[in-house]
Protein backbone atom coordinates (compact mmCIF):
# COMPACT_ATOMS: atom_id res chain seq x y z
CA UNK A 1 0.00 0.00 0.00
CA UNK A 2 1.55 2.77 -0.90
CA UNK A 3 1.87 6.35 1.68
CA UNK A 4 -0.80 8.87 0.15
CA UNK A 5 -3.36 5.53 0.52
CA UNK A 6 -2.56 4.60 4.26
CA UNK A 7 -2.36 8.64 4.83
CA UNK A 8 -6.20 8.50 3.23
CA UNK A 9 -7.14 5.69 5.30
CA UNK A 10 -5.97 6.41 8.67
CA UNK A 11 -7.14 10.22 8.12
CA UNK A 12 -11.29 8.57 6.90
CA UNK A 13 -10.74 6.21 10.17
CA UNK A 14 -10.02 9.25 12.24
CA UNK A 15 -13.28 11.21 10.58
CA UNK A 16 -15.26 8.22 11.07
CA UNK A 17 -14.54 8.16 14.85
CA UNK A 18 -14.41 11.70 15.77
CA UNK A 19 -18.06 11.63 14.34
CA UNK A 20 -18.72 8.56 16.77
CA UNK A 21 -17.51 10.48 19.64
CA UNK A 22 -19.65 13.23 19.02
CA UNK A 23 -22.64 11.27 18.38
CA UNK A 24 -22.21 8.89 21.58
CA UNK A 25 -22.44 12.34 23.61
CA UNK A 26 -26.03 12.48 22.39
CA UNK A 27 -27.08 8.77 22.48
CA UNK A 28 -25.74 5.42 22.92
CA UNK A 29 -23.74 3.46 19.81
CA UNK A 30 -27.19 1.32 19.34
CA UNK A 31 -29.18 4.61 18.74
CA UNK A 32 -27.05 5.78 15.93
CA UNK A 33 -27.49 5.50 12.29
CA UNK A 34 -24.65 5.37 9.89
CA UNK A 35 -26.67 7.94 8.01
CA UNK A 36 -26.46 9.96 10.74
CA UNK A 37 -22.63 9.47 11.05
CA UNK A 38 -21.46 9.49 7.48
CA UNK A 39 -23.01 12.55 7.13
CA UNK A 40 -21.59 13.93 10.19
CA UNK A 41 -17.95 12.50 8.84
CA UNK A 42 -18.88 14.12 5.67
CA UNK A 43 -17.81 10.68 3.84
CA UNK A 44 -19.76 8.84 1.79
CA UNK A 45 -21.79 5.97 2.85
CA UNK A 46 -19.83 3.40 0.23
CA UNK A 47 -16.65 4.43 1.92
CA UNK A 48 -17.81 3.72 5.51
CA UNK A 49 -18.92 -0.13 4.44
CA UNK A 50 -15.08 -0.45 2.87
CA UNK A 51 -13.94 -0.19 6.38
CA UNK A 52 -16.93 -1.43 8.97
CA UNK A 53 -19.83 -3.80 8.28
CA UNK A 54 -21.85 -1.52 10.45
CA UNK A 55 -21.36 0.63 13.69
CA UNK A 56 -21.39 -2.33 15.80
CA UNK A 57 -17.85 -3.76 14.17
CA UNK A 58 -16.54 0.50 14.01
CA UNK A 59 -17.29 0.33 18.03
CA UNK A 60 -15.89 -2.88 18.74
CA UNK A 61 -12.73 -2.01 16.44
CA UNK A 62 -12.09 1.67 18.70
CA UNK A 63 -12.65 -0.50 21.46
CA UNK A 64 -10.07 -3.39 20.78
CA UNK A 65 -7.59 -0.81 19.55
CA UNK A 66 -7.93 1.34 22.97
CA UNK A 67 -7.61 -2.29 25.13
CA UNK A 68 -4.43 -3.28 22.95
CA UNK A 69 -2.56 0.42 23.52
CA UNK A 70 -3.88 -0.10 27.51
CA UNK A 71 -2.76 -4.11 27.60
CA UNK A 72 0.69 -2.78 25.93
CA UNK A 73 1.08 -0.34 28.73
CA UNK A 74 0.33 -3.14 31.46
CA UNK A 75 2.84 -5.35 29.66
CA UNK A 76 5.63 -2.49 29.13
CA UNK A 77 5.07 -1.67 33.51
CA UNK A 78 4.47 -4.71 35.77
CA UNK A 79 2.58 -3.15 38.39
CA UNK A 80 4.16 -3.53 41.79
CA UNK A 81 2.37 -2.37 44.95
CA UNK A 82 4.38 0.59 45.98
CA UNK A 83 7.39 1.30 43.45
CA UNK A 84 7.65 3.81 40.54
CA UNK A 85 7.23 1.65 37.95
CA UNK A 86 3.46 2.40 38.61
CA UNK A 87 3.78 5.72 37.97
CA UNK A 88 4.93 5.14 34.90
CA UNK A 89 2.15 2.70 34.12
CA UNK A 90 -0.50 5.53 35.32
CA UNK A 91 1.07 8.04 33.08
CA UNK A 92 1.06 6.02 29.90
CA UNK A 93 -2.50 5.09 30.69
CA UNK A 94 -2.91 8.83 30.87
CA UNK A 95 -1.56 9.93 28.08
CA UNK A 96 -3.53 7.30 25.67
CA UNK A 97 -6.65 8.57 27.24
CA UNK A 98 -5.54 11.80 26.17
CA UNK A 99 -4.39 10.97 22.78
CA UNK A 100 -7.69 9.37 22.10
CA UNK A 101 -9.79 11.92 24.35
CA UNK A 102 -12.76 12.61 22.30
CA UNK A 103 -13.56 8.67 22.40
CA UNK A 104 -12.38 7.62 25.69
CA UNK A 105 -14.51 10.66 26.85
CA UNK A 106 -18.02 9.46 24.79
CA UNK A 107 -17.04 5.60 25.36
CA UNK A 108 -16.98 5.91 29.47
CA UNK A 109 -19.70 9.07 29.18
CA UNK A 110 -23.55 8.15 30.52
CA UNK A 111 -24.11 6.92 26.70
CA UNK A 112 -20.85 4.92 26.75
CA UNK A 113 -20.24 1.29 26.97
CA UNK A 114 -19.93 -0.07 30.00
CA UNK A 115 -18.90 -3.61 28.50
CA UNK A 116 -15.89 -1.65 27.23
CA UNK A 117 -15.18 0.14 31.35
CA UNK A 118 -15.67 -3.23 32.70
CA UNK A 119 -13.28 -5.17 30.12
CA UNK A 120 -10.41 -3.00 31.42
CA UNK A 121 -11.27 -3.18 35.00
CA UNK A 122 -10.81 -7.26 34.53
CA UNK A 123 -7.65 -6.82 32.90
CA UNK A 124 -5.95 -4.49 35.52
CA UNK A 125 -7.43 -6.88 38.49
CA UNK A 126 -6.00 -9.78 36.40
CA UNK A 127 -2.43 -8.35 36.77
CA UNK A 128 -2.36 -6.15 39.73
CA UNK A 129 -4.43 -8.24 42.27
CA UNK A 130 -2.23 -11.29 42.45
CA UNK A 131 0.93 -8.72 43.21
CA UNK A 132 -1.03 -7.29 46.34
CA UNK A 133 -2.00 -10.30 47.36
CA UNK A 134 1.80 -11.50 46.26
CA UNK A 135 3.30 -8.61 48.46
CA UNK A 136 0.55 -8.96 51.63
CA UNK A 137 -0.64 -12.75 51.54
CA UNK A 138 -1.81 -12.16 55.36
CA UNK A 139 -4.63 -9.44 54.06
CA UNK A 140 -6.28 -10.98 51.56
CA UNK A 141 -9.88 -8.74 52.08
CA UNK A 142 -7.81 -5.74 53.01
CA UNK A 143 -6.20 -5.93 49.13
CA UNK A 144 -9.71 -6.23 47.70
CA UNK A 145 -11.29 -3.82 49.61
CA UNK A 146 -8.45 -1.34 48.70
CA UNK A 147 -8.51 -2.75 45.34
CA UNK A 148 -12.09 -1.70 44.58
CA UNK A 149 -11.67 1.94 46.47
CA UNK A 150 -8.46 2.51 44.65
CA UNK A 151 -10.34 1.20 41.18
CA UNK A 152 -13.57 3.03 42.12
CA UNK A 153 -11.71 6.28 42.80
CA UNK A 154 -9.81 6.17 39.45
CA UNK A 155 -12.42 5.81 36.83
CA UNK A 156 -14.60 8.15 38.56
CA UNK A 157 -11.17 10.67 38.52
CA UNK A 158 -10.66 9.72 34.87
CA UNK A 159 -14.72 10.39 33.83
CA UNK A 160 -14.36 13.40 35.85
CA UNK A 161 -11.25 14.89 33.79
CA UNK A 162 -12.31 13.36 30.44
CA UNK A 163 -15.92 15.19 30.46
CA UNK A 164 -14.00 18.37 31.34
CA UNK A 165 -12.14 18.89 28.42
CA UNK A 166 -8.38 17.06 29.74
CA UNK A 167 -7.84 20.41 30.81
CA UNK A 168 -4.58 19.36 32.95
CA UNK A 169 -1.75 17.19 31.28
CA UNK A 170 -1.73 13.40 31.63
CA UNK A 171 2.16 13.82 33.69
CA UNK A 172 -0.15 15.55 35.73
CA UNK A 173 -3.09 13.71 36.45
CA UNK A 174 -0.87 10.78 36.66
CA UNK A 175 0.81 12.09 39.30
CA UNK A 176 -2.57 13.11 41.54
CA UNK A 177 -3.57 9.58 40.75
CA UNK A 178 -0.57 7.50 41.83
CA UNK A 179 -0.55 9.48 45.02
CA UNK A 180 -3.77 8.83 46.12
CA UNK A 181 -3.54 5.03 45.05
CA UNK A 182 -0.47 4.99 46.85
CA UNK A 183 -1.62 7.09 49.95
CA UNK A 184 -5.07 4.75 50.56
CA UNK A 185 -2.84 1.35 49.66
CA UNK A 186 -0.06 2.37 52.41
CA UNK A 187 -3.05 3.44 54.69
CA UNK A 188 -5.47 0.37 54.47
CA UNK A 189 -2.42 -2.13 54.35
CA UNK A 190 -0.79 -0.53 57.49
CA UNK A 191 2.16 0.04 55.46
CA UNK A 192 4.88 2.07 55.85
CA UNK A 193 5.49 5.15 53.91
CA UNK A 194 8.73 5.17 51.88
CA UNK A 195 7.83 7.98 49.50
Amino acid sequence: MDETKDRRIRRTRRQIRRALAQLMQQKSASEVTVKELVDLADINRSTFYLHYSDIFDLLGAVEEELFREIRAAVDAHPVSAFEQEGLAFIEEVFSILYENREICAALVGPHGDMAFLHRIERMMAENVLPQLQENFPDRRSSIDYGYAFCTTGAVGLIKHWLAAGCAEPPREMAQQTYRMIHNMMTLGLGRPDRG
